[in-house]
């Protein structure tokens, strides 16, 4: 059995992506919440490191790890030569993509970085990634790195700030207004190009990524059941949502059984719009995985 080397972030994606492992049937095991090392009872995966997501692209793409789950806003800053194995939609808090965004005071007049003037002072954990947007934008911008609390050195120490965002809260809280969004960064498995090219190795991270996407999907969704007569099975398949089309099969007494997978969000409405339409025997079945 080929086995990989795997890392994944520590910081702010850490419980999100432990999480996540745990749901996929690969939970990450470690000694303490405070060691770098750590394993997955799978074949395929020979060992786990911790590590911060700035470090991730570049150890990846020297041949450290075969994979590793960091922020595109990371394998952006860096230029790592990388195999991106696809997105894994989930954040921090959430499952929307975070922004890396330039920020000024609320009571500033830009209204776009084009407004920006020659030699503003920006603060940012993404120094090669910021000079290389406000060079493309014609701006000799006074690149800083910053790191950590970029929105408390506005206006003394920076004119603005390049930072990620996942809500704005945190800006907005900070009297910041983001005048551009220079990118829009969704977490990633990427994969070493020698690694990724071993045909073994690429099956075996194919299988991971079946995985972790199945267990994506499926969140925020579950299966209704129900059986219904004939003569209500129309009205029923009026109200009812379905991924594809909902399954649906005579029962030996008459009438149809039909499941459907559907987002949980709706069901409280659903499963009364259901019972008005005909249906009876509703189940509601939690989905840990969906594969296509």
């Amino acid at each position: 059995m080929v086995v990989l080397r795997l890392v994944v972030p520590k910081g702010s994606l850490e419980k999100a992506t432990f999480d996540l492992f745990e749901a996929a049937d690969l939970p990450i095991r470690r000694s303490s919440s405070v060691d770098y090392k750590a394993s997955i009872d799978d074949p395929r995966i020979a060992e786990v490191r911790i590590l911060r997501p700035q470090e991730i692209p570049q150890y990846v793409a020297e041949g450290l790890f075969d994979v590793g789950i960091t922020g595109r806003d990371w394998v952006e800053e860096t230029q790592s030569d990388v195999q991106s194995l696809g997105e894994l939609k989930y954040s921090k808090a959430t499952s929307d993509p975070v922004k890396v965004v330039v920020a000024v005071a609320g009571d500033s007049t830009a209204s776009s970085v084009a407004d920006l003037p020659q030699g503003v002072r920006v603060s940012t954990e993404y120094p090669g990634l910021t000079k290389r947007f406000f060079a493309s934008r014609g701006i000799d911008a006074d690149v800083r790195l910053s790191y950590g609390a970029s929105e408390a050195k506005i206006p003394d120490i920076a004119d603005c700030i390049v930072d990620i965002t996942e809500t704005g809260r945190a800006l907005r809280a900070a009297g910041l207004r983001v005048v551009d969004t220079m990118l829009v960064s969704y977490t990633e498995m990427i994969a070493n190009p020698v690694a990724y090219a071993d045909p073994a190795k690429r099956h075996a991270m194919g299988q991971l990524m079946t995985l972790l996407l199945g267990t994506l999907d499926a969140r925020g969704k579950v299966l209704v059941k129900l059986n219904v007569g004939a003569d209500d099975l129309a009205k029923v398949l009026a109200v009812l949502p379905s991924a594809k089309s909902p399954t649906i099969s005579e029962l030996a007494g008459g009438g149809y059984a039909v499941e459907s997978v559907v987002e949980k969000f709706s069901i409280n409405t659903l499963i009364p719009a259901l019972k008005d339409a005909g249906a009876s025997d509703l189940l509601e079945i939690p989905i840990a995985k969906i594969v296509a």
